[in-house]
Formats: structure tokens, sequence, C-alpha cells
């Protein structure tokens, strides 16, 4: 008998808050989703909780959660799962970190973020500015590492106990905030030191120069952040007993994915903004199903819109993760026996705060072979209504990849 095919579509940061510019409708409420909409009227709806009290409610954590790791204990930072992926070996003392180019607006003597992707730099660009910060800054000790547009690495070796526990706050919760509010609080921490060294260093690139005398956002500083060491995840295949990729392109899914055994893989044109090639990570994802039971598809546009604030560029990538993906996986499924389809955000990303927030998340799932009640759409409103709650999110996977019992915490 042939295997189920399962498969996780999330959309990072998807769900929101009702929008008085919509009517009282949330962007997902207001985007136009025919396939997610004729999914949900035959799909078990619900809503999880993916952040645990008193955990930050980051992608990281959340991510994890969905993958099916309590996040209490696998969680150590999120720069470190960053690491796995982009095949960066981390000893027991090392500690790395998320490395942003940023943009920050100088004015009156004081510096505000701007922009947490110094305007969504290129990859091209952005690896020469960490070549420049490498040669100037760089040592046997200290490390950076290129990755894909803004979203960069810093390792530090041999001294996580001096670096480890500094308090640091991702850059995009401060847009619009002062700085200075937000560096360790001790200046002369190395790391206060590196972020306002980079500034000098970047600014005499001359391409850079270039772009800020025409008023172009761009790339002004590095911002350091979601440090850790090293974790330790329990393999996948062990744990649900099916083999499984990863498609994203962003470092951080890519990286629990790799701590978990689970294939990375790089799809071309993967941007994880509105320009990704969706077309790609669709037929990666189908071949895959040809060799394994499982795929994690991640989509990062709707979180990166959420960020920007913009309205319309979050109803666009939700309308286009369901048009360019959801519609051409269902299509490319009907060759396989059966299959199970969780789709679902890991983390509100409300635009009125332009960051993200730790309430239950909407999910809907899909199953070839069984009809639910359903609903008459996929959405915040109506995943709450079907009554169905997982206050440990993390207990999903289980629940999607296995027999279809139901864990205690499960509340009706």
């Amino acid at each position: 008998m042939a295997k189920k095919k399962y498969l996780v579509v999330l959309g990072d940061g998807m769900a929101d808050e009702p929008q008085e510019t919509l009517g009282g409708r949330t962007p997902l409420e207001a985007a136009d989703t025919p396939n997610l909409d004729r999914l949900a009227k035959t799909a078990e709806l619900g809503t999880m909780v993916t952040v645990p009290p008193g955990y930050p409610a980051g992608s990281d954590v959340a991510n994890l959660a969905v993958f099916g790791y309590d996040p209490r204990r696998y969680y150590t930072g999120r720069a470190p799962l960053e690491a796995a992926s982009m095949g960066i070996d981390l000893g027991p003392d090392d500690v790395a970190f998320r490395c942003n180019l940023v943009n920050i607006l100088h004015y009156e003597g004081r510096g505000f973020m701007h922009d947490f992707s110094a305007g969504h730099i290129s990859t091209a660009a952005a690896a020469a500015v960490i070549a420049a910060l490498n040669e100037e800054l760089g040592s046997r000790q200290l490390q950076f590492y290129p990755g894909v547009s803004y979203r960069h690495l810093m390792v530090v070796r041999d001294c996580a106990d001096e670096v480890a526990g500094i308090e640091l706050t991702p850059p995009h919760d401060i847009i619009g905030q002062e700085i200075v509010d937000h560096l360790p609080a001790d200046p002369t921490s190395p790391i206060h030191r590196l972020m306002l060294s980079s500034q000098m260093i970047i600014h005499r690139l001359p391409f850079i120069q270039e772009k800020l005398e025409k008023g172009e956002v761009t790339a002004n500083s590095i911002w350091l952040w979601g440090q850790g060491k090293k974790p330790a995840l329990d393999s996948f295949a062990e744990r649900f007993g099916i083999t499984g990729t990863v498609i994203s392109a962003v470092d951080l899914i890519k990286g629990i994915g790799v701590c978990a055994g689970l294939e990375a893989l790089a799809v071309p044109g993967a941007t994880g903004y509105l320009d990704t090639n969706y077309a790609n990570k669709v037929a990666y994802a189908l071949h895959s199903l040809e060799e394994h039971d499982f795929v994690y598809l991640h989509v990062e546009a709707p979180d990166e819109a959420s960020h920007e604030g913009s309205l319309e560029k979050k109803i666009q990538a939700i309308e286009d993760l369901d048009r360019q993906v959801i519609g051409p996986l269902l299509a490319g499924l009907e060759k396989f026996a059966g299959y199970r389809l969780l789709v679902l955000p890991d983390h509100p990303t409300p635009i009125r705060i332009k960051t993200h927030a730790a309430d239950p998340v909407p999910y809907l799932l899909y199953d070839s072979d069984e009809d639910f009640a359903g609903a008459a759409s996929y959405s915040e409103a109506a995943a709450r209504a079907a009554g169905r709650h997982w206050q440990q999110g993390w207990d999903f996977m289980a629940y999607l990849v296995g027999d279809g019992k139901q864990p205690e915490n499960r509340q009706p």
C-alpha cells in the first residue's frame, strides 16, 4: 500500500487583526483565496499555540513548534539554527549572532532604526559588505558569514560566557525607534563597539556612498541579535518515522530542518520576498515527494510585508500563496495515492505593530481521504469558531503524520 504524503505550507506572519480600512476584516479575510477557501469546506480548522509563555514571539521559536519540537526543551537562539543551514560548525563554546544589514537614519545627532532590511539589499551587494567587514574586523576568533539579502551571521569562537547573555533586540521590533535605547547597556561591550565600527566601514564603500548620495535606502550599519549556542534536536525521522525536505529562502527555517536531519533544498530564485520564485518552490516540493513522505514549504513574504506595515503587500503575499503555491500544489498532488496538507502561519505579524505577536494561530488541515465539517473559508475567525485549540502546538506534528490520535492537551 502506498504511503501517504504530508505537507506543511507555512505563510510566515500571515495572521493579523481586523483592519478598519478593510471594513473590519483581516488581510487573510480580505484576500482573494479561492483555493484555500475550497479546501476549508471539508478541512479541519482550529487554532494552536506556537510560542510558549515567556519565549520571544519569533519565527525561530514558532517554527520549532510547528516542526514538532517543544521550544522549552530545544530552543537555544535563532542564529545557531541559521548557522546549521549555512554549514557553519559551532564548537561548544562558540556563539553565533544574526547579523542584519540595516539602514539607520541619523537626525540631529541621534540614530533611528529606519529599515531592518537595508532596502532589501541584493545578495551580491551584501556579500561585498560582509567581505569588507571581515577584512577590517575579522580575526581567528571573530568571523562574518554572508547569507541572503540582509540576513547574515557573525560567529565568536571560544567565549560563550562573555557574549551569550548580552540582551539584544531584533531590528524589526524597533522600526522608527532610537537605537541608543536598544544597544548593549555597557558601551564598552565588544558587541556595542562592533555595531558602531561597522558604520564607518560600510559608509566608506564606494557603491554604498553612491546609493546614499542618491537618497536610496541601503546598508549603513550591522545589527547583531538572536545569539545562541549550537542546539541538539532529535532526529525527525526517528521521532515521526518519515523522511522529508525543507523548502525556504530563509536560513533559519532550513537550519531547523538540517538540525532535525531533514534535507534543506536550495531552490533557484527563492528570495523570501514578493519576487520569490513560487513555481520553482512548488516544483521542488512535488519532486521531493516522489522520494520522501514529508515537505515543509515556507513562504516568507507575508511577514516581510507586515514588518513594512504594508497592507497592500500583505494581501498580495497571501493571494500569491493561494494562487502560486496552493493551487499548483493541489494539481500536482493528484498523482499521489493520498496526502494531508497543513496550512498555517507560524505566528501573527500584525500590520499595526509591524512585528510578531504570540497569539494562537489559525490552521487548516486537509486530508484527501477524509472530510471534516469545515467552514466557508479559511480565516482567523473561522478557525476560532471551529472550537479546536491546541495549547501545545508542538504536539500537532505527531497528529499530522501519525494515527490521528489527539493528545490530552488539545481542547475540544
